[in-house]
């Protein structure tokens, strides 16, 4: 897809596979599919609202700010469209290579997708992080921009309706029209398939652009190395979640083994900035590395739907959110 707005935008998906035809399967008239991109500053419950509206987790979680580094694309299916969910990293001020980076990733597909859909948590105010994203989208013209409250579950109802008018503020002063204001709850599910059905109405007519039971576009390696990362960012002091970067090395199934018993090894490295980060990252006697190790098991073996053996060593790549050549060597 293109970000010139008119039939060119059925010629490709965002991620270059052709789709001029029907790809999986003609549908009947009034299919509709196409790309919808979370935004918004980070934390603001863009991976929650994502999983939830998958029906499954297909990008991590954390209460630390800036967890999503890639744009990972869930897949919603439905009998009259099929929903593409681009979760983008949190558009912030950045302070080193990185977050110039991944900065640009988020406004490159603003322009790609049909609706960018901004979030904001229902208990906290607008704040200048708001503002400053709202300003930017504002330059992105064609496409059809939505603001999401989310997170009401924390909010009072009197707290949701000064949060919705102060949305509408935002917009009428950044000069963004908004095609809606939707107040959600991933976590409760709270209008989130109002929500769907909102995105879908706005989406092109269009064949399925992915096989029916995909639910995202994410190569496995990828998703383990994400389920790995986040077991990593539980419990981590606060200056060391951006500093944790996680490649995974190998990953097959065992020779050898009764294919009705089959184990997946993954041979996984968990990069730090420092050596005092590694020791962290290890704890006493090995201890946290174990507890990163069986967390990321269960969730990687939930996912895959095979038995895991998983093995991670924890290496030192010096200063690499601003080495342009460790940022290559790690994937950005």
């Amino acid at each position: 897809m293109n970000s010139d707005k008119g039939e060119s935008d059925r010629d490709f998906d965002v991620s270059g596979v052709a789709a001029s035809g029907p790809l999986h399967g003609q549908r009947e008239d009034g299919f509709r599919s196409g790309f919808v991109s979370f935004v918004g500053r980070p934390n603001a419950g863009k991976s929650t609202l994502t999983n939830a509206l998958v029906g499954s987790k297909v990008v991590i979680t954390s209460s630390r700010p800036q967890t999503t580094r890639t744009v990972v694309r869930g897949i919603v299916h439905r009998d009259d469209a099929q929903l593409i969910l681009v979760d983008t990293p949190g558009l912030h001020r950045p302070r080193t290579l990185l977050g110039e980076r991944l900065n640009d990733l988020v406004k490159t597909t603003w322009a790609e997708v049909d609706v960018v859909a901004v979030c904001f948590p229902a208990n906290e105010k607008i704040g200048p992080g708001d503002r400053f994203i709202v300003n930017e989208l504002a330059k992105v013209r064609r496409t059809i921009k939505v603001a999401v409250a989310t997170k009401t579950d924390l909010a009072t109802p009197e707290q949701i309706g000064e949060h919705l008018l102060a949305i509408q503020a935002l917009g009428a002063e950044t000069g963004t029209e908004w095609a809606e204001i939707v107040p959600v709850s991933a976590v409760a599910g709270d209008q989130v398939q109002l929500l769907a059905d909102i995105f879908v109405g706005m989406l092109p007519e269009g064949p399925p652009l992915y096989p029916d039971g995909d639910l995202s576009d994410a190569p496995e390696e990828a998703i383990a190395a994400e389920l790995i990362r986040e077991a990593a960012l539980e419990g981590v002091r606060d200056e060391l979640p951006h500093s944790i970067a996680v490649v995974v090395e190998e990953m097959s199934l065992r020779e050898d083994r009764d294919p009705d018993k089959p184990l997946l090894d993954i041979h996984a490295s968990v990069y730090v900035e420092r050596d005092s980060q590694k020791g962290i990252v290890i704890g006493h006697k090995g201890s946290r590395l174990r507890q990163v190790g069986t967390d990321a098991r269960k969730q990687i073996e939930a996912m895959l739907g095979t038995p895991v053996f998983l093995d991670l060593r924890v290496k030192v790549a010096k200063e690499w959110q601003r080495d342009p050549r460790q940022l290559r060597k790690l994937g950005f």
